[in-house]
């Protein structure tokens, strides 16, 4: 009887919590065709010329810089940059000092965007929300937004 009975409160605990859990309708192929629909809709808009990547990030390479560094996820790089929404709204920024940080510790959209270009160059990446902080958003940056970065590389190593 006691067998029974906590088979039954386990049916019971199980159909509550997935009565609980919401349902997953998101579908990242579907998202990834919203974001380049809004990326091309911006770049067509704010008449800028880039280039789409394989991965579906734009770029526009600005300065490429110099060197011959090749880029690992452990590579740090020192960077100035500034992070913006399609709408213009900044979510982050450097301010008085470039940061420091390893290109593996760093949004997938970073990862495929910076090794573009060398020490001293100056991009900008306009990347999809799959790239950046996708469906989670992350502080002031929304669910599913799409990330417009004005980076310079001030130094890799």
């Amino acid at each position: 009887m006691k067998i029974k009975n906590l088979v039954i409160l386990s049916f019971i605990m199980m159909f509550t919590l997935a009565s609980c859990m919401k349902s997953d309708d998101y579908d990242p192929a579907v998202q990834a065709g919203l974001d380049d629909a809004l990326i091309v809709k911006f770049i067509t808009d704010k008449n800028i010329t880039v280039i789409k990547h394989a991965s579906g990030i734009y770029y526009q390479i600005l300065s490429s810089g110099t060197g011959s560094t090749t880029y690992s996820n452990s590579t740090l790089v020192t960077a100035k940059y500034t992070g913006r929404l399609l709408n213009g709204t900044v979510f982050d920024q450097t301010i008085t000092q470039p940061l420091t940080f390893s290109l593996g510790n760093v949004i997938l959209g970073w990862q495929i965007g910076v090794p573009l270009i060398k020490k001293g160059g100056k991009i900008r990446l306009l990347i999809p929300s799959g790239y950046g902080y996708g469906r989670d958003g992350s502080g002031k940056i929304p669910s599913n937004a799409v990330l417009d970065f004005d980076i310079e590389l001030v130094d890799v190593q």
